[in-house]
Parts: structure tokens; sequence; C-alpha cells
């Protein structure tokens, strides 16, 4: 029965649970206590207004996002929390529009203020007294009908989940989801209550720095949806140490009981604990919970209700087995009721219980277990689909469609083939998945039961079967037909890997990373696996081949120019497919390369005279070496002589892919004009003495520093239990060597600022590949600082020319500070390209630009790019080409 109350007063809600001057949140650069953060919450209140208004805030896991919700929260206003970032969330502009909020606010990134809209004095709305929280129903699939959640809703679960959880003050939280998704709100709200503390990042857990930010906070726990620690496995977090992680938890999906298990196993050998959870939106986040001593032995079953909760099962619904039924839960969090519209908000509460939707029974030892769905929605990545509002969103498209879902993925039935690319995109569009997330098959006809209704069972158990043929994953080409299934997409990218990286032996459990891939090769199979599977996660180098494999898609649907931006964090951190954009972006280490050596052929040719861009170059080197060949987690001591022979043995494919082109090139150039010694030719002119100016046999200086630089690496890591001493301590090893090969500069040069030729000699310029390898090991913020000031002190003087100076220590200083710079979406392809070139480039254009650059410099700039780019493809070709006649001659 629905009530409506009249009633005005404000459901006030306060959930600062703790000491005024114990942390409350914790980011990278920042930490605000408890009374600090009240302040803050104080003064967004006022700037919210006084009475009662509808607040939508849109953001991410930023101190301003969070000040914001409590502050819509102390001061009575019904607060909606969507998604921030350029994409916005989907369906928000219906959203505004269906709701007309008072206030609309934007929480940017740290540092940034919010920016409030008022929209009105006063509010448009009335609101039933205890109405604190909106929610939306089903993700990101932008559904209008909203969740209504009461003061005591968010309280009573709070205060349940730190109950089972065991919350105190000591514990702190790494925000590893969203907070507009009902998870990872109530990972805030639990925290907070009980005087806990929070470490804000929108970080991916695959990315190191996150965790060393997660060290550096002393985080005790993180939540994940399945995808999280689908992404876990592609990481060293299995062997990584966090001696503060107490529990991890889980929920947003099946897990499946082996992944549990495993992890349990794992956290007991760790010392921390995992806590398996079921809930729905509807409950203000959760119902149910696994003991986390039972997550061994009762794998696959929810657990118990949460404090304060009950369960009951209705074997009336599903016609199930004895004992199964529809899941019916009972408790103070169960949801006011839905909003369709803003006259909804002065309803009062309309459910004292909630019908899941899900199948279930209670097992012997008590504990609950889910045993299918009875609902027409599915569940996978963290969101809840709604099936029948996908086919009627695809209606309005004008397109007839049938959705089902098998496991916890969607598949899509559409009439005819030709309707297949145009339902994918509005799958898309009106869900926020990527394409790799979903099935779109094409039927002649849909099937109908014997009464004439859908027969969503005959079209569960088809898609089954196709997925079963094409091992879980079809992409769609763009006539609408099904494509090559990911087994056959997976051999494919093996195929490139082994081609780009020289690695013939690739498998598809191979990675970049474990396949020795470098700085060389890694823009040229970026642009390639872009032109093959689209965007690219910012981890790709570290997963699996097999995993990139899903998302391939054909040659004709890709876009070489779409570059993957900064990612947003989602709920499931999935990389979602971009809409093409005008401004794209680049990995910094790559838009240096490409700047360095257009600065180099530039200043060379007369057209410009800033130096220093070569030296830039060897810093990126050192930058992406410890990225590439010195990447990986620690190893157990039987593996460390496989580790140490993999790690010397890539260092010296890195210093044959540099040397034997060079030395082909300049020995051929030797013979023909007779202008290098050969000393230049085996690129040691480094080595002989007397040299006191510059001259032409110092043309190679760069390629000299990083071959033996290289050299000297791999005759290190060969001595034992030096890479278990760099795996174990990365930073601080890196610091060593920086001051190591730092010794050795000012003893050689004597002082400051070395002479020419000096300055291109090896032992006077190897610190700068020390420099750029510290930088990549520098993840923290403090680390950044030291990182800065250690640029600052070293670079500072070492040419005696402050515009030269400046040119390393700007590129230095975007390299420690920015991951990704902006470029043009068309010309993102060609920055890449000649980033991937950019050695050839450097190793021939001592011979092309000379006799031009007297006739026309920009042109003598424009031969040296084209001759190195045709070098460079030449040479990659040739080296396919011997490759395969060498595999042709193995199998023969």
């Amino acid at each position: 029965m629905r009530t409506t109350l009249t009633r005005t007063e404000p459901a006030v809600l306060d959930l600062l649970g703790g000491d005024s001057s114990a942390a409350a949140i914790v980011t990278g650069d920042v930490t605000v206590d408890y009374g600090e953060l009240a302040e803050r919450v104080a003064d967004r209140r006022a700037a919210l207004g006084t009475g009662r208004r509808l607040v939508f805030l849109t953001g991410s896991n930023t101190v301003e996002t969070v000040v914001t919700y409590l502050a819509a929260l102390a001061g009575g206003h019904p607060v909606l929390l969507q998604a921030g970032g350029a994409d916005g969330a989907p369906g928000l502009d219906g959203l505004i529009d269906r709701y007309r909020p008072d206030v609309i606010v934007t929480a940017g990134p740290d540092g940034a203020d919010a920016e409030v809209d008022d929209r009105g004095a006063g509010s448009r709305h009335a609101f039933h007294p205890e109405l604190a929280l909106l929610a939306s129903t089903s993700g990101s699939t932008g559904s209008p009908k909203l969740v209504r959640l009461s003061r005591a809703n968010v309280l009573s679960n709070a205060r349940s989940i730190a109950d089972y959880l065991r919350l105190t003050p000591d514990d702190r939280a790494a925000t590893t989801l969203p907070l507009h998704y009902c998870y990872g709100l109530s990972v805030v709200n639990s925290h907070l209550i009980s005087g806990g503390s929070l470490l804000l990042t929108d970080r991916s857990v695959v990315e190191p720095e996150f965790w060393s930010e997660f060290d550096a906070a002393g985080a005790t726990s993180f939540a994940g949806v399945p995808y999280t620690y689908d992404l876990l496995d592609s990481t060293d977090f299995a062997q990584r140490r966090l001696p503060s992680l107490r529990y991890v938890t889980q929920a947003g999906g099946r897990l499946a009981p082996e992944r549990v298990r495993s992890l349990a196993l794992l956290g007991r050998e760790r010392g921390f604990e995992i806590v398996v959870m079921y809930g729905q939106t509807e409950a203000t986040a959760r119902m149910a919970y696994l003991p986390p001593s039972l997550a061994e032995s009762a794998a696959g079953a929810i657990g118990v209700p949460i404090p304060g909760g009950s369960f009951r099962i209705d074997e009336s619904v599903g016609g199930g087995a004895p004992g199964e039924g529809e899941l019916v839960y009972s408790g103070p969090n169960v949801m006011m009721g839905y909003a369709e519209e803003s006259s909804d908000f002065i309803h009062g509460p309309e459910h004292d219980e909630l019908r899941t939707g899900d199948l279930a029974r209670q097992r012997d030892d008590g504990l609950y277990e889910i045993t299918g769905r009875l609902s027409r929605f599915v569940k996978g990545y963290g969101l809840r689909l709604d099936l029948d509002r996908i086919e009627r969103l695809l209606a309005t498209d004008g397109i007839e469609a049938r959705s089902v879902g098998v496991d916890e993925r969607l598949a899509v039935f559409v009439r005819h083939e030709r309707f297949a690319a145009a339902a994918r995109e509005a799958v898309q569009r009106h869900s926020g998945l990527p394409t790799h997330a979903f099935d779109v098959h094409a039927l002649a006809e849909f099937p109908r039961t014997a009464n004439g209704k859908p027969d969503h069972a005959a079209l569960r158990a088809h898609a089954a079967m196709l997925q079963a043929t094409v091992m879980a994953a079809t992409a769609t080409d763009a006539s609408g037909s099904a494509s090559t299934a990911s087994a056959d997409s997976a051999s494919d990218l093996r195929d490139l890997y082994a081609e780009l990286l020289a690695r013939p032996d690739a498998t598809e459990d191979d990675s970049f990373t474990t396949l020795d891939g470098d700085s060389l090769n890694y823009v040229e199979l970026a642009l390639r696996l872009e032109e093959r599977i689209g965007a690219l996660p910012a981890d790709w180098p570290s997963r699996r081949i097999r995993e990139l494999a899903p998302r391939a898609a054909p040659r004709s649907e890709a876009d070489p120019a779409t570059v993957p931006a900064d990612e947003a964090r989602t709920v499931h951190d999935l990389d979602q497919p971009k809409p093409r954009r005008r401004i794209a972006r680049l990995e910094t280490s790559v838009v240096l390369r490409a700047a360095a050596i257009l600065l180099i052929v530039a200043t060379h040719a007369d057209v410009v005279q800033l130096k220093g861009g070569a030296h830039l170059l060897l810093a990126v080197a050192g930058f992406n070496l410890a990225r590439f060949r010195l990447s990986g987690a620690a190893v157990r001591g039987g593996e460390e002589r496989e580790a140490r022979t993999r790690r010397v043995r890539g260092l010296l494919r890195s210093v044959r892919a540099l040397a034997v082109p060079a030395v082909l090139w300049i020995g051929g150039v030797a013979l023909i004009a007779g202008t290098y010694d050969p000393a230049t030719v085996l690129l040691s002119n480094w080595a002989v003495p007397g040299a006191t100016g510059w001259s032409e046999q110092w043309q190679f200086w760069f390629l000299e520093a990083l071959i033996w630089s290289f050299v000297g690496l791999a005759v290190l890591f060969a001595v034992p239990r030096v890479g278990a001493l760099e795996r174990r301590y990365p930073y601080a090893f890196a610091l060593v060597v920086l001051g190591a090969v730092l010794a050795w500069r000012y003893v050689v040069a004597g002082g400051v600022t070395p002479d020419s030729p000096m300055r291109y000699a090896l032992p006077a310029v190897a610190w700068l590949i020390a420099l750029g390898w510290l930088v990549a090991r520098s993840t923290t913020l403090l680390r950044r600082v030291a990182a800065t000031a250690i640029v600052l002190a070293t670079v500072a003087g070492f040419f005696g020319d402050p515009v030269r100076e400046s040119i390393v220590l700007v590129g230095l200083g975007l390299l420690v500070w920015v991951t990704s710079l902006p470029v043009p979406a068309f010309a993102a392809g060609a920055v890449g390209t000649v980033a991937s070139a950019s050695m050839f480039v450097y190793l021939t254009h001592w011979q092309v630009y000379p006799p031009i650059e007297e006739v026309s410099p920009p042109l003598a700039i424009a031969a040296s790019f084209a001759v190195g780019l045709a070098a460079w493809w030449a040479w990659g070709r040739l080296g396919a080409a011997t490759r395969r006649l060498s595999a042709r001659r193995r199998r023969g």
C-alpha cells in the first residue's frame, strides 16, 4: 500500500563517526581528518542551499565527490550520484530532463573545486521526510527508474556491513569501485560510520601505482566485482607482499567457486580474508555475506543474511526442485520503493520485503545458495541489465530483437544479419557495455512457446551452444556476419606478437612483458593491435594474448587513429571503447620520442637550434627499459635462475635489435664513402682515447651509449641474486644505480659540465638512462617529488646551455608527472609511427639531410623522415620474411 506523508522535516544523516583528529580521507597528495572533513561538509551544505532540494552529483573517486555526497545527506537533500568524466554517465541528460534537479554538482579531479549549478531558489519538488538517497536500478543502463532509499536504509546497511566486517577506526579501504555504484558507496558509508578511513583513488588494480599508494597509505582492504579479480590474475598480486591488507570483499556478480577457494587459500598464506557478499541496490547494497572461515569449504554459497536481515524461500515461484524458489529478503535496508517521475519523491515506504528475482535454496548447513534467475535480468561485471528494457530500447531504434542471459553474459538476437551491426552499436550505446562484453546473433525466426510467448529458454540454449562453439567470444563484422572466434583471434594475435617481437616461440598465454618486449617494438605492436582490436587497455603489456583476443574486431571496423585516453575507472574497470574524438591521448614516452627525433633532425638541418633531444631520448629509453626489460614480479627461489636467464637474454635481444641494423648501415656507408672509422662502425668510438673535439665519428654516440649500457646491465643481472634484489627493492636499486653512474660522470668529466665531446661519451651520459629508470620507479607522490628534485639537480649545468637543459628538463618533468599527452586524433597514428621509427630516422638522417639542406632545409627534414621510415619498414619486413623462412626450414 502506497503511503504519502506531507511533513517536510529533512532526513538529516551524519555518517562521520571518527575522532576529529583521525584521518578520514587519504589520497596520493593529501590527508583530510574528520574535523576538516566536517568543516568542508558544512561549507558545501551551505552552498547547496536552504530547505530540501534535489541534488544530482557527478564525479569520480575524489574528495570533492565525498564532501558533496555527505553534505547532501547532512542537509536532508535527496541526492543521486552519477558517473563523472568526459563522457559522463549514459542517460544522464534523460534523467535531468525527467527529474529536473534543483542543484547539479560536478566534482572534478582532486585539487579542483566542485562546480555547483544552482537551477533556482528553493525546490520544485516535495519529498518524503525519510528520503535521503536515489540510485539507478541497473547500473549504467540509464534506466529512468530510480531506487528511493531512506535515511534508515542507508544507516542500517552501513552499520550491518561494519558489523560483519568488524570495522574499526584502524581500517582503511581503497576505493577500487566508483562511488556512484551502490557497492562502492557502501564502502564509503560503512568505513566512515565506523570511524575508519578511505584511500580515494581512481587507479585500476593493474597499475603498479595503485599498489604503491595502497602500501604507502597502509590500506587494509579493497572491494572487487568478478572482473576485478580477473584483472588481478594478469598482475603480480599473488606474489605481492601487502602487510597491511586485512581482507578483500567480492560482490557484483557470481565469482566461480574455484576462484573463491583459490583466493581464500592465498589469503590464508598471506594473512588476509576474503568476504563474498550478495546484494542489490534495492537493499541499499548488501543482503548476505559468506563468513571468511567458510570461504574454502562453502565456496559458491552467498552465506547468511546480514545482521538485522532475514531470508525466506518462496517455493510457489519458480517451479524448481523441492526447497527451491524465489529468494525473498526482509530487513531495515529494504528500499522505500521506486521513482519513475519526480512526483514519486513524496511517497513513503511501499515494501516490507524485497523479492530478489533470484532462485535459491537453503543448504543443510544453513547457508543460502543461488541456483538460477527468475526475472528477466542478467548480472555481470557488477551491472544488472534489464533484458526487457534493452529490447524496448532497440525497438525504438527500429530493431526487433530478443535478449537473454547465459551465465552472466548478455546475448542479443536479431532477425537478419543486416541488423546485427546496428544492434551491436545500439546495445553498446544504451547499456554502456563495451562491444566485447555481449554477443549479437542472427536468426531467421524467433522461437515461441506453445502459447505463442517468446521462448527464452530456447534462445538461452541456442546462445549457450553458440558460445561453446566459438569459445565464448564472437565478434560481429560490419555486414553483421559472425567473424573469427576468439580462439582464432588469439592465434592471429599470437602470430602478430611472434612477428613483431621476433619470438616464434610465443604462445597465447604470453604477454608483451613475458616475451621481453621493449621500447623498440612497443609502439609498433600497440599500433598494430589497435588496428585489430581497437582501443587498448592501459595494462595491455602485462595481459596475456588470449585475454586480448575476445576484444578482436575485423579490420574493417578498426580505427587505427583511435588512441586510448586515460582510462576513467568504472564499476567493473572495463576498458570501454571510446567514440571517435578530435583529441586523442598518447603515452608521454611515445610523444617525447616523436618530438625528440623531430627536434634532432630539425636542429641538424638548421631549421631550429634546439639541442637536447638525443639526451632526452636516452632518458626515455631508460624509462622504457625499466617498464619492459626490468619488469616482473618476485619469483620463488627455484625459479630465480630461469628469471635471471630470461632477463639477460631480453637485454641482449635489445642490443641485437639496435646493433645489427646500425652496424650494417654505418659499415655500408664506411665502405662506400669512407667516412667512418672501424671503431665507429663497431659502435665503440667512445672508447677510443684522444678525441679533443666533435667530429663525424661521434654522430652515433646516442646508439653507442644505449647499446653499451644494455650490455653492462646484462652483465650485472647475470650475477646471481642481483635480479632478485632489484625485484624486491626496485626503487632503491634504481637509486643506487643512478648514484653509481653519476659518480662515474663527475669523476670522468672532472666536474658538473663535461667538455665536448665528453658530453656524448658513455661515462658522461649513462646517468640519463639510469635517471629514466628511476623516473619509471617513482610511483608515489613522494618519489615523484624526489625524482623531480634529482632531475633539476643533475641536468642543471650539464651542457652549460640553459635552453638545451630546459628541453631535457621539460621532457623529464612530463615523464615524471604526466602519463599521457593530448594530440589531434587524426595525427595519433602518425605520431606513434614516427616514435616507432625514431631509431632508424636517427641512424640514416646523417647521410640524408646534408646534401638537401643547402637547397631547402624543410625538404631536408621531410627527406630524412621519409628515408628513416622507409628503412624502418623495410627492416621490419626483412625480419618477418627471415623468420618465416627459418620457420619453414625448421618444419622441413
